[in-house]
């Protein structure tokens, strides 16, 4: 008998031993329940861009010299009654540039009346994209009407200067005494669909300008496609 109550007292310390070491079913669901909402977190999406590199609003831009669709080099300096002017980096092919056309030129013939002209650059490395070649931007800038230059950056020597990433990606120039500073930098608006604009940054940045205010917000995301940048290095 003394045996026997031996193994029982044996086999109860085992048994409580056991029960201690493992954790709790309701420790284990807390644990599941955090790893679960853990995973279903949404990732933050910044609602303002991050800095980009070249230039920030407020940085004095440096003049260029670029061949137009019309056989003429144009620069800042030959804009000479404006107020300053809207740099976009567009293109022909990409389709966030081609919805963006009829916006554009719309923008430019009320706003070059204002003082502020539009500027439209193409970035892309025609070897990459054959689409953009200069001989493309003189059909593409025929067929549409444009009403403002559509110049080349033959060697894409001029945006990474001005840090454009994406088509269209606007730059707004402001001239003043100490030169050509930059007032606004992002989108034109919130959508690439003309009908569901709900925020019309680029009108309301000029806007500003025009009535002697700075503009709120002077940086927002640019959305559209990748600068197509040449083959050996990497598209930005």
């Amino acid at each position: 008998m003394e045996i026997i109550k031996r193994i029982s007292l044996m086999l109860c310390i085992a048994i409580f031993a056991v029960a201690c070491s493992a954790p709790s079913s309701s420790n284990e669901e807390q644990a599941q329940n955090e790893a679960s909402t853990s995973e279903e977190q949404p990732k933050k999406t910044p609602q303002e861009p991050k800095t980009l590199a070249g230039y920030q609003v407020g940085d004095i831009a440096e003049d260029f010299e670029l061949k137009n669709v019309d056989g003429n080099m144009v620069s800042m300096a030959s804009m000479e009654e404006a107020k300053g002017c809207v740099l976009v980096f567009t293109c022909n092919k990409c389709p966030y540039s081609v919805a963006y056309e009829d916006r554009l030129i719309e923008l430019d013939k009320k706003y070059k009346e204002l003082g502020y002209p539009m500027v439209a650059i193409n970035p892309n490395d025609p070897d990459v994209v054959p689409e953009d070649s200069y001989e493309a931007m003189v059909v593409r800038s025929e067929e549409k009407g444009f009403t403002f230059p559509y110049l080349f950056d033959d060697g894409q020597k001029v945006y990474p200067k001005y840090g454009a990433i994406k088509t269209p990606h606007v730059y707004v120039i402001q001239k003043t005494e100490a030169g050509n500073k930059v007032a606004y930098i992002g989108a034109i608006d919130d959508s690439k669909d003309a009908e569901e604009v709900q925020v019309k940054y680029l009108e309301n940045a000029l806007d500003a300008l025009i009535s002697g205010k700075k503009p709120d917000p002077s940086l927002t995301k640019a959305f559209g496609c990748s600068i197509k940048c040449k083959k050996e290095e990497k598209n930005i």
